[in-house]
């Protein structure tokens, strides 16, 4: 028996009731991308039911969906990768991770200036593409690392390859990470790595996620306690603080994620694959690009209809996302929105309407029912609701 969680990275679908106290109301990411390009063609989300969870256009209504579908609502206080994927494996966080707005406190990044041995510039809310092409010579010049956050609960860090060796910027975000505790606990330390000539420096896909580990069991610590495997493609292994993973696999980004995703259909295999596909958030999303958004989703369509016909008679596979991220807004930061959930499989009761899911933790709560491990605090399974 194995299960394929795949969560498209920034795709929601419609503001959450809640969306208002985040500066999120009326953030749609799948709809407005649809209607920004005249209408997606995604005919395998089509044939597993997108088209009647929501109207989209160019996505038609099948009378006899292959799939079964439904909707995610996030419980959890916050919109970011974290959060939706921790909810996702059974966790839910009452409280946020905290953000800053107005940049962090000059102490706190004096004392890890002091641990690192480089000095730090920025320390402001920017898009990263952005602050590296406007700070980036002085970056070069000085040798200080470039420090920055967004909406989300995020420590930045950008450093120049040629100037500030790969290695070192790992072991700086290390040093960060282990700092940021307490009432300064932050999600997740990103390193940020880019190269290139001033006036044209790009990002490099060697980005690294420094997560604090969950604080509760997730289903994947069920899981491997239990002895099933579970294998990470993308940047899960690095959200869940490495626990709970059995294997990482990660990618430069869709196109690498989804070949992973087909091959490992091809092969036999057990436990939970569990994958994040981070172009979308990543590269359009927070790009405010919806046409680039529209575009990805039209190229992993066909990739799902690969890995889709190598499913085996026990596989099922189920795609959701982790939050929205609206590239027709106005803002650049993730929105608080309902998610999409598509099922498949050979033993999936084809047409099923799960409908609106009081919390994401219900997938964690089908996988620990579907593979026989302890019930987590969070999340009802609709196991029974999805098998035929």
């Amino acid at each position: 028996m194995r299960v394929f969680l795949i969560v498209l990275d920034g795709v929601g679908m419609g503001a959450l009731p809640d969306a208002a106290d985040y500066g999120d109301e009326g953030s749609n990411t799948l709809l407005h991308v649809a209607e920004a390009v005249g209408g997606l063609r995604v005919p395998a989300l089509e044939r597993l039911g997108l088209g009647s969870l929501i109207a989209l256009p160019g996505v038609g209504v099948r009378r006899e969906p292959l799939g079964a579908r439904g909707r995610l609502t996030e419980r959890s206080a916050g919109k970011d990768s974290t959060t939706g994927h921790w909810e996702l494996a059974g966790l839910v966080l009452e409280r946020p991770f905290p953000t800053y707005p107005h940049g962090f406190p000059i102490q706190l990044l004096d004392r890890i200036a002091e641990r690192v041995e480089r000095g730090w510039m920025g320390n402001e809310v920017a898009s990263g593409t952005e602050i590296i092409q406007r700070l980036g010579a002085e970056h070069q010049r000085t040798g200080k690392l470039i420090v920055y956050t967004s909406a989300d609960s995020v420590f930045q860090v950008a450093a120049h390859e040629e100037t500030v060796p790969l290695e070192e910027l790992y072991q700086a975000c290390r040093v960060a990470r282990e700092m940021l505790q307490g009432k300064h606990a932050v999600g997740r330390v990103i390193a940020r790595p880019f190269t290139g000539p001033p006036g044209d420096y790009r990002r490099t896909p060697r980005r690294r996620d420094f997560s604090l580990p969950p604080p509760a069991p997730t289903v994947l610590d069920r899981l491997t306690e239990a002895g099933h495997p579970v294998v990470t493609v993308g940047k899960v292994d690095d959200l869940f603080a490495q626990r709970g993973v059995t294997e990482a696999m990660h990618t430069s980004g869709n196109p690498e994620g989804q070949d992973i995703l087909v091959d490992l259909a091809r092969r036999k295999g057990s436990g939970l694959v569990f994958a994040n596909l981070v172009d979308f958030d990543q590269q359009y999303g927070h790009r405010n690009d919806p046409a680039g958004f529209a575009r990805a989703l039209e190229e992993f369509d066909p990739r799902l209809d690969e890995m889709l016909a190598r499913l085996r008679s026990d596989d099922l596979c189920m795609i959701t996302a982790d939050h929205g991220n609206d590239p027709t807004t106005p803002s650049t930061d993730h929105s608080r929105e309902y998610t999409p959930l598509l099922c498949a499989g050979p033993r999936v009761r084809a047409g099923r309407d799960l409908g609106t899911r009081a919390t994401f933790a219900d997938v964690g709560a089908t996988l620990a029912e579907l593979f026989g491990v302890d019930a987590l605090a969070f999340g009802k399974s609709f196991l029974r609701e999805l098998r035929a």
